[in-house]
């Protein structure tokens, strides 16, 4: 960990994604918070997180620019477009103007597609394959950290000032970040270029990802999980409902998640190393679903409050796992497709999760919609148990370049069918 943050280049870009994330935690619960407190809603407030999923639909188009470009100009550039994205949320001031809001989280969602993928392309860059569950781990391990902050923060401020001093300061921290990453000092590498048409091009990823067994098979379980998940974004209000707290009380919730997601941060290093990503990931599912399982069998405040923090743990060490794996099995000049390749993948389950969980808090309880997604999470493990037998507990080989035997040429690189 010391020899990775000795380079100036790590540095700068933790710096400057820290401060980003923090903007972060002080605004995404706020856009949901926001719909809530203008109409009453909670299935509109749940409709807020679609809108931000929704650009996954069209993910590899910003993939193949990614990969044209320096990845450092991405992240800065985007993080400057970001801070201007989130300032029509200072125009807002009743139900009426609920369309900003989702406007606003249409473009978030743009800038979280576009951002960690040539976040992913840059750390390849920097860091070495050792060094990348290390690299991860530290940069979840802030992000959930902020948690413990940023939730509350953004609900002060909101409720003091109202949500465009929340949009402001995004913006600001936005800009910051901007500043910071573009000052890093790089060798100039230029992105590779394909030959291939550009359909050819922006299919690489999807690709890439298929032809990978462990890929493949461990995107499956995340999707399945991401195919209930999403229900918990309107059911969190009507939990709030029932235990009679004010919307604001969320960020309470959240808080207490962010204590146990700051330890998964911390120790996601730890299992990565002993069983390898996949098995990392399938204890963090395992985690999960306990979590999801006690939320539902629960009616008691305190029990609820006391198992968040376990929900909160098993969320780094999935992401970390998963994210790690996602670097390490693929090469630099596919980062950018191969990442929002995935972020379709993730998206659209994610989206018909948050949609259909808008539809479904108003008809059945949230016992169970909790319980329903503790069982299919269990089950996204008994996929990968079944499906990588074998790999689930031990270290997941690192990508590498195929031989000449292993390629054909057709006007680009192809990927060999099957990697294991």
């Amino acid at each position: 960990m010391r020899a990775m943050f000795s380079s100036p280049g790590f540095r700068r870009l933790f710096a400057g994604m820290a401060t980003s994330m923090f903007g972060d935690s002080v605004m995404l619960l706020v856009l949901s918070m926001w719909v809530k407190s203008l109409t009453g809603s909670n299935a509109q407030a749940g409709l807020t997180f679609f809108w931000m999923v929704v650009p996954t639909f069209i993910a590899p188009l910003f993939g193949l620019f990614v990969d044209r470009l320096r990845s450092k100009l991405v992240l800065a550039w985007g993080s400057l477009a970001s801070a201007i994205a989130v300032l029509p949320l200072t125009l807002v001031r009743d139900a009426g103007d609920v369309w900003i809001v989702w406007g606003v989280a249409f473009l978030y969602g743009i800038s979280m597609i576009v951002l960690p993928a040539a976040l992913n392309g840059l750390l390849k860059e920097i860091v070495s394959d050792e060094q990348l569950v290390q690299a991860n781990s530290s940069l979840q391990t802030v992000k959930e950290g902020f948690r413990l902050v940023g939730p509350i923060i953004g609900a002060g401020l909101f409720a003091w000032l109202g949500g465009w001093a929340v949009a402001v300061l995004d913006a600001a921290t936005f800009v910051a970040a901007a500043v910071v990453i573009g000052s890093m000092a790089l060798q100039d590498k230029r992105p590779a270029r394909s030959e291939g048409n550009w359909l050819t091009e922006m299919s690489g990823g999807v690709r890439h990802l298929w032809s990978d067994r462990i890929l493949r098979h461990t995107l499956v379980g995340l999707g399945l999980m991401l195919l209930v998940l999403g229900f918990s974004e309107a059911s969190i209000y009507a939990i709030i409902d029932v235990f009679e707290k004010p919307v604001e009380f969320v960020s309470v919730i959240v808080t207490v998640q962010g204590i146990g997601a700051l330890l998964g941060g911390l120790t996601a290093t730890w299992w990565v190393r002993r069983i390898g990503e996949v098995g990392a990931f399938a204890v963090g599912a395992l985690v999960l679903a306990a979590a999801l399982g006690v939320i539902a069998a629960t009616e008691s405040l305190p029990v609820l409050l006391f198992d968040v923090p376990l929900f909160g743990y098993s969320i780094p060490l999935v992401i970390v796992a998963f994210m790690t794996l996602i670097q390490r099995r693929t090469p630099l000049r596919l980062m950018g497709r191969a990442s929002t390749a995935v972020e379709v993948v993730m998206g659209t389950p994610q989206a018909a999760s948050l949609a259909f969980g808008s539809v479904l808090v108003s008809l059945v309880s949230y016992h169970v919609i909790f319980m329903v997604m503790a069982i299919v999470v269990a089950g996204s493990v008994l996929y990968l148990c079944v499906t990588l037998r074998g790999q689930v507990l031990r270290p997941v080989a690192a990508w590498q370049e195929p031989s000449p035997e292993q390629v054909t040429v057709v006007g680009v690189l192809a990927e060999p069918l099957e990697r294991t």
